[in-house]
């Protein structure tokens, strides 16, 4: 009977493989029909070229450097990263340059690699000396590589595989020393349910207390800002761009108007050229949002506000930040834990005298009176209060 049934379900197991492998393939003839019909088409001045498949190969070889374009200049790729990085490179990756000159005349792209502008780019592409049949080639690439999309940061399943394998190891004690007793000593089934058991505890216990934390989290930016150059070399106060610090909820993002303060003078970058610079401008003509990513977040039952902390409790921006004027790429330096903030709502201090901020208190506490006390420790005034964060 369980001969039987095996063979039934490997008879059925291999017409589903089968049929999947059918539809797999009848899927590709379409896809490669699709591609057939609509070539990539390169536009050099007035004329119009078609790239057929075996010229776009060319193409991603001289990309990379298989193809030379040039005896003495690097390859495309080893300025222009291909995947996704969590550091600053301060070269414009091939999907930013794909969504510069996606569909673009590949004469302006002949323009740039050949007759550059700027400091920046004259240095780096000192040397180039492409073709015409080059540049559209290039351009192809390009397009191409728009619409395989922005490259996306992988998973790292190294935990999870580690996690399934010790699960399974357990649950195979577990049965054999149960029922199938393969293994005659019960010692060494105990070892490794019990280290089964105590791994998975503390993973389960150590990544659910991560959950809605995100400490050292640095996203790329849209606009490669960095902290390091702007506070930190040219020693622009934090205020002057986080404007709504002391008085709002929001520390504020700067609008773009604020960048051009500097960068309607300033136009090409030490380190970026141009092109991040360019960015901004390009925004402000099109009237286009930038698109900063939020860095440091909180879960949404938490009440924070940047105006008690930063205007009343005259908090400095690297207690909770960390020292922002020595990171190229941003991220959070503390867990922003609710002990981490009740760390410091018990030891922090607050200056009472001639701080209006907290005159409504007066109201409620009989022991503060503005004027009369210097400072007050934050706890003493319902710092810990629960309602205070979580009202």
């Amino acid at each position: 009977m369980t001969k039987r049934i095996v063979e039934l379900i490997f008879k059925h197991f291999r017409l589903a493989y089968i049929l999947f492998s059918l539809l797999f393939a009848f899927s590709q003839l379409i896809h490669a029909e699709i591609n057939d019909n609509n070539n990539g088409l390169v536009q050099f001045s007035d004329t119009v070229y078609q790239i057929p498949d075996f010229d776009l190969k060319k193409a991603e070889r001289m990309y990379y450097g298989l193809i030379s374009l040039s005896e003495e200049a690097p390859a495309c790729a080893d300025c222009h990263y291909m995947n996704y990085i969590d550091t600053i490179n301060w070269n414009p990756s091939t999907y930013e340059i794909a969504l510069k000159y996606y569909k673009g005349d590949a004469k302006i792209l002949l323009d740039v690699i050949n007759t550059p502008r700027g400091k920046i780019l004259n240095e780096v592409h000192a040397g180039y000396e492409i073709s015409e049949e080059q540049a559209v080639l290039l351009q192809a690439y390009i397009d191409k590589r728009y619409d395989s999309g922005e490259p996306q940061k992988k998973p790292v399943i190294n935990n999870l595989i580690l996690f399934i394998l010790v699960n399974i190891i357990g649950f195979a004690a577990t049965i054999d020393l149960l029922f199938t007793r393969k293994i005659k000593f019960k010692i060494v089934h105990l070892i490794l349910i019990i280290g089964a058991a105590i791994f998975i505890t503390r993973t389960m216990v150590i990544e659910s207390i991560k959950i809605g934390r995100q400490q050292d989290y640095a996203p790329t930016q849209p606009i490669k800002f960095s902290h390091k150059i702007h506070a930190g070399d040219n020693k622009i106060d934090c205020q002057y761009c986080h404007h709504t610090a002391e008085t709002s909820k929001s520390a504020g993002i700067p609008s773009s108007n604020v960048c051009l303060n500097c960068h309607i003078l300033i136009v090409e970058g030490t380190k970026s050229g141009k092109f991040e610079i360019n960015k901004i401008t390009e925004a402000q003509l099109n009237n286009d949002p930038i698109e900063w990513v939020k860095v440091h977040n909180l879960p949404d039952h938490v009440f924070f506000s940047h105006a008690q902390h930063v205007g009343a409790g005259k908090l400095d921006c690297a207690e909770c930040h960390g020292v922002v004027e020595s990171m190229d790429l941003l991220r959070q330096e503390n867990d922003l834990s609710m002990g981490w903030c009740l760390d410091c709502h018990r030891t922090r201090k607050v200056d009472f005298k001639n701080n209006e901020y907290y005159a409504l208190f007066e109201k409620y506490h009989d022991k503060i009176k503005v004027g009369e006390i210097d400072s007050v420790m934050i706890e003493d005034i319902g710092g810990t209060d629960c309602m205070k964060c979580h009202y």
